[in-house]
C-alpha cells in the first residue's frame, strides 16, 4: 500500500504533531473500491425489490433489494436490462447476479446487476398470478373474444420446436384423421428469446396475405411437451399473450400436459390438454365424415322419393275433384257471347263523340285563325325594337366603369404593399444586423469562458499529477524492469529512484559485499550508483509534466502512471 503524504504545514500555533496519515477523499474512495471489488467480485444476492419506478430517461434502472435485516442499491445499465429474461418489478423477490462496487459519489456501496431472476417456485406463481391478473383486467381472457375453430381448414399452421416430439405427434395425427397441408414455423420453445420468437411466429402466420404465395392458415396450433414451470414460462411471457389475444386466425394452445396451465391458455380460443388432442380439435376424422355424408345422401334420396310419392297422390286427388271442361267453360263462352253482342252499339256510340269533338275543334280555328295570332307575334316583336341592344350598350358601359374603377384601386393598393414591403425589409435588415453584432459579443464571451475553464483544468490536472508530488521533496521506487516497488519484501538489487528532476540508480544496504546478487548474478557496488541528469527544461511545480520532461526517462523503463508507487521522504 502506499505510503501516505507527509503531514500538512503546521498551524500557527504549535502543537504535538501527529503521525496518523492523512487521506484524501478521493483517495480513500479509490482504496474502497479496490479493497470491496478485490475481496467480492461478483456474488448472488437473494432479496425482495423495493424503490423500482421503470427506467430512467437514461435506460438505466435504479433500485433497491431488501431483506428484513438490510438492503442495498442495485443499478442495471442500459444495454444489460434490454437482455434480462426476468424484467424487474416491484416487491418482486430475485436472486441477482452481478459485482460489487462502491459509488464515490454518495460514499455508497451498490450492486452492478448482470442476470435476474425470480427466487423460487413460489415468486415464479407470484408473478404468474399478478401478471394473469393484468391481462384479466383488460379483457383478454373474456369469453366473448374467443372465435370458434373452422370444422375443416384447408391448411393448418403450427408454432412448434421442428426438433422435439411434439410436431411429429402432431403430424401422425392429422394424418390418421383427415390429412391437411401443415406449415411449420420452428421456433425454440424454452430459454432466452423464446418468447420473442413465439410472439412474432404468430403475427408472421396472421401477417400472411390471403391466396398469396404462401398459403395462409386456417387455424394456428402452439404446442410444446410437458416440463417445469421455469421451462414452459415463455408461454406466460406478456408478448406472446398479446400476440395470442391480436390473432385473427383461430389459435388452438398445445402447452404441457393435461395438468399444466400457461397464460396463452386463457387467451386462445381452445386449449387441448395434449398436442395430439390439438391435432384432434384442429380437423375431424375422415372416415366418420364420409360415413355421415354418406348416410345425410341416402335420408336426402329417400326424401326426395317420399315427396314426390306424395305429390303425385295430391295431383291425382286434384285431378279428380276438377269439374268437366263443357262445363267449366260454359260460363266463359256466355260471357263472350253477351260481349260480342254489345261491341257494335259500344263502337257506333264512341264514334258519334269522337266526331263531335273534332267539328267543336273546326269552328274555333274558323274564329281564330293561325295568320291572325302570327301577326299579332310580329307586331310584339316590332315594338320591342332596339331595346335589347340599347339595354346590352348601357350594361356593358356601366361594367367598363366599374373595370376602370377597380383598376385604379388596383394601382393604388399596389404602391401601398410595395411602400410596406420594402419597409419591413428595412426593418429586417436592421434586426439582422443587430443580431449578427450580438451572435459575434456572445462568441468572444464563450471563447473567454471556454480559455478561462480550460486553464483551470490544465490547473488542476498538474495540482493532481505526481510529479507535483516529487516536486513537494517525495520520490518513487522502481526495480530493474521499471514497476513500482510497494513493499519492503520487493526490494531488489537494482533499483531507480525517481525524483522531479531526473533518475539515480541504487543498491539497498543488504546486498551481498562481493557484488554478488541473492540469484548469483553480479551487482555493482552502491558507490557505483550514477545519476541521470535530465535535460535543463523541467515541468514546473503544480503543473502536468511537459513533453521534454517525459523524454528524460530511460528508454527502455515505461511511462508511471499518475498516482501509482511508493514515495519515501528525504
Amino acid at each position: 500500500m502506499a505510503v501516505p503524504p507527509p503531514p500538512a504545514k503546521a498551524a500557527a500555533v504549535p502543537g504535538p504533531v501527529s503521525n496518523v496519515p492523512e487521506w484524501s477523499v478521493g483517495d480513500l474512495a479509490s482504496a474502497l473500491k479496490r479493497t470491496l471489488e478485490d475481496a467480492f467480485g461478483h456474488v448472488r444476492l437473494r432479496g425482495e425489490i423495493s424503490g423500482f419506478r421503470g427506467q430512467h430517461s437514461s435506460g438505466h434502472a435504479y433500485f433497491s433489494l431488501k431483506d428484513g435485516s438490510a438492503r442495498i442499491d442495485a443499478v442495471v445499465w442500459k444495454g444489460t436490462f434490454n437482455r434480462l429474461r426476468q424484467r424487474p418489478q416491484e416487491g418482486l423477490e430475485v436472486v441477482a447476479t452481478g459485482r460489487i462496487t462502491t459509488f464515490p459519489g454518495k460514499s455508497s456501496y451498490q450492486i452492478v446487476i448482470e442476470t435476474l431472476e425470480p427466487a423460487g417456485i413460489g415468486a415464479w406463481m407470484a408473478l404468474l398470478e399478478e401478471r394473469k391478473r393484468v391481462l384479466a383486467a383488460e379483457g383478454l381472457f373474456a369469453a366473448e373474444r374467443k372465435r370458434p375453430i373452422p370444422y375443416l381448414p384447408r391448411v393448418v399452421g403450427v408454432v412448434t420446436s421442428p426438433t422435439g416430439a411434439v410436431i411429429r405427434d402432431i403430424l401422425h395425427r392429422l394424418e390418421d384423421r383427415f390429412a391437411r397441408p401443415v406449415l411449420v414455423w420452428p421456433v425454440r420453445v424454452q430459454g432466452e428469446g423464446a418468447a420473442e420468437e413465439i410472439a412474432a411466429a404468430i403475427r408472421g402466420f396472421n401477417a400472411l396475405a390471403p391466396g398469396g404465395a404462401i398459403a395462409r392458415p386456417d387455424v394456428l396450433i402452439v404446442a410444446r411437451g410437458g416440463g417445469s414451470i421455469e421451462d414452459l414460462w415463455a408461454f406466460n411471457e406478456e408478448c406472446v399473450v398479446r400476440a395470442a389475444a391480436d390473432s385473427t386466425i383461430s389459435l388452438i394452445s398445445a402447452v404441457g400436459h393435461e395438468t399444466d396451465t400457461t397464460l396463452i391458455d386463457f387467451v386462445s380460443d381452445r386449449r387441448a390438454p395434449t398436442p395430439t388432442g390439438a391435432a384432434e380439435m384442429a380437423v375431424p376424422v375422415r372416415a366418420d365424415l364420409v360415413a355421415e355424408v354418406s348416410d345425410l345422401a341416402r335420408r336426402q334420396r329417400e326424401a326426395v322419393q317420399r315427396r314426390l310419392d306424395r305429390e303425385r297422390s295430391d295431383l291425382r286427388a286434384l285431378v279428380r275433384a276438377m269439374p268437366d271442361v263443357d262445363a267449366f267453360l260454359a260460363a266463359k263462352r256466355q260471357r263472350l257471347d253477351l260481349a260480342e253482342a254489345r261491341l257494335g252499339p259500344a263502337l257506333a256510340g264512341n264514334a258519334r263523340v269522337f266526331r263531335l269533338r273534332v267539328s267543336r275543334l273546326v269552328e274555333r280555328f274558323a274564329g281564330h285563325p293561325p295568320t291572325l295570332a302570327l301577326a299579332q307575334a310580329r307586331g310584339r316583336v316590332a315594338r320591342i325594337g332596339d331595346r335589347p341592344g340599347a339595354a346590352l350598350r348601357h350594361d356593358m358601359a356601366r361594367k367598363g366603369e366599374g373595370l376602370t374603377y377597380l383598376g385604379r384601386r388596383l394601382v393604388i393598393a399596389r404602391e401601398g404593399t410595395v411602400s410596406r414591403a420594402r419597409a419591413e425589409q428595412v426593418r429586417s435588415r436592421d434586426r439582422l444586423d443587430a443580431l449578427q453584432t450580438r451572435l459575434v459579443r456572445a462568441g468572444v464571451r464563450l471563447t473567454e469562458r471556454r480559455a478561462d475553464r480550460l486553464a483551470g483544468l490544465s490547473g488542476l490536472l498538474g495540482s493532481l499529477s505526481y510529479r507535483a508530488v516529487l516536486a513537494r521533496g517525495y520520490a518513487l521506487v522502481r526495480d530493474a524492469d521499471g514497476r513500482a516497488i510497494r513493499a519492503a519484501a520487493q526490494v531488489a538489487p537494482h533499483m531507480t529512484l525517481e525524483f522531479t528532476d531526473g533518475f539515480v540508480e541504487v543498491a539497498p544496504r543488504d546486498a551481498p559485499a562481493d557484488g554478488a546478487s541473492p540469484t548469483g548474478e553480479a551487482t555493482p557496488p552502491p558507490e557505483t550508483a550514477r545519476k541521470r541528469t535530465p535535460p535543463k527544461k523541467t515541468a514546473p511545480k503544480n503543473t502536468a509534466p511537459t513533453t521534454a520532461a517525459r523524454t528524460a526517462q530511460p528508454p527502455d523503463m515505461p511511462a508511471p502512471a499518475a498516482r501509482q508507487g511508493s514515495l519515501f521522504d528525504l
